[in-house]
């Protein structure tokens, strides 16, 4: 199983950016993909954007262009680098990752860190 530890979030304006950053500890030699998801109140948790270990990324529509997903293999992080933030990016953003075979390898959601876009 992985552990990971999100960080970087905080209050910033419209137009604003943040740097989020996610470590993984734990079985990390199993990651193939991480991810970044997020979840508002009264909503689902949605995934944001995807990294393969070979740089491969993926993006929900309503963060493409803005949005940007990376990861450092060597140190077992991940980061999501956010411009043009918006009020409906506000959530608590939460990492995860997945196995060559597609199992998610958190043993549950962790604390996230909250991203709040507001004037």
């Amino acid at each position: 199983q992985v552990q990971f530890v999100e960080s970087g979030g905080g209050l910033v304006q419209p137009g604003g950016s943040l740097r989020l950053s996610c470590s993984a500890s734990g079985s990390i030699f199993s990651i193939y993909v991480m991810g970044w998801y997020r979840q508002a109140p009264g909503k689902q948790r949605e995934v944001v954007a995807t990294i393969t270990s070979g740089g491969n990324t993926n993006y929900a529509d309503s963060v493409k262009g803005r949005f940007t997903i990376s990861r450092d293999n060597a140190k077992n992080t991940a980061y999501l680098h956010m411009n043009s933030l918006k009020p409906e990016d506000t959530a608590v953003y939460y990492c995860n990752a997945r196995d060559v075979r597609g199992r998610i390898l958190a043993t549950s959601w962790g604390q996230g860190t909250q991203v709040t876009v507001s004037s």
